[in-house]
């Protein structure tokens, strides 16, 4: 990672504007003109001295830029500048292809294959009676080397047997296609905002409590239930990209009904 540069003071004014947002306008600046994604910005103690601000004044403005993906805390280490974030559309594309048609190399770390007995309202999905087991797949996807999204999800033991006995380390749509046959023509997906707790902070290589994007996808292969998986993104490297016409149904352009996610 690149080296800090020594910040260049400039007087955060009393007034209308707080002292926290003066600050984080010049790190947005310092960002965008002097660093280079992977800098270290300067320390809080630099910035704390340099500005002649409390250390509450620097934090805050550093969370507002980390929450907004233009900073990323590494644990240990320091604060740096964030590369430029993935964009993903909305389509039936595999991690792997998306990361292939933004010239990324994509890997795959496999955490756990196990054959268990699912929540039963996954069984219920999957059509099956209380009881009978569901492959559980857990693996840490990443591009360039450095972890981008982890997923845990369930798979249809009918329509995929043996699936243990495969490299899951590729990627699953094109096992799929190619081992049994099987493409995903539809899906339903949910995207919402979550916190990285202990353990999903372990393989993101981030802080607990940053943000991340999660996605829940329901897949089907021919009308038949084949995957239910949760994709938890990290939030200051992945955004969602969603084209909007005028030709949406009423019915698909009605806010959405019922209780508070």
């Amino acid at each position: 990672m690149a080296p800090s540069v020594a910040p260049v003071a400039r007087p955060l004014l009393d007034g209308a504007e707080p002292k926290h947002a003066q600050l984080r306008a010049v790190l947005a600046a310092m960002c965008a003109d002097q660093l280079a994604p992977g800098s270290a910005i300067p320390s809080e103690r630099e910035l704390t001295t340099t500005y002649a601000v409390s250390r509450a004044t620097v934090r805050r403005a550093v969370e507002s830029l980390v929450a907004e993906g233009a900073l990323r805390r590494v644990q240990g280490k320091g604060t740096f500048v964030a590369p430029p974030r993935v964009q993903s559309h909305l389509h039936l594309a595999s991690f792997t292809q998306e990361m292939r048609r933004r010239a990324k190399t994509p890997s795959t770390r496999v955490v756990r294959v196990a054959s268990v007995e699912p929540p039963r309202e996954v069984a219920a999905w999957f059509e099956l009676a209380p009881g009978l087991p569901v492959w559980w797949v857990q693996r840490v996807r990443l591009a360039a080397g450095e972890p981008m999204a982890f997923e845990a999800g369930w798979y249809s033991p009918v329509l995929l047997p043996g699936l243990d006995r495969h490299d899951l380390g590729r990627s699953l749509y094109e096992l799929f296609a190619q081992e049994y046959g099987l493409v995903v023509d539809t899906a339903e997906q949910t995207v919402r905002a979550a916190l990285a707790d202990t353990a999903l902070a372990h393989h993101l290589d981030v802080v607990p409590g940053d943000p991340l994007l999660t996605v829940d996808r329901r897949s089907r292969c021919g009308g038949r239930p084949l995957e239910r998986v949760t994709s938890h993104y990290r939030g200051d490297r992945y955004e969602v990209h969603v084209s909007l016409d005028s030709t949406m149904t009423d019915e698909a352009a009605a806010p959405p009904t019922g209780r508070n996610r």
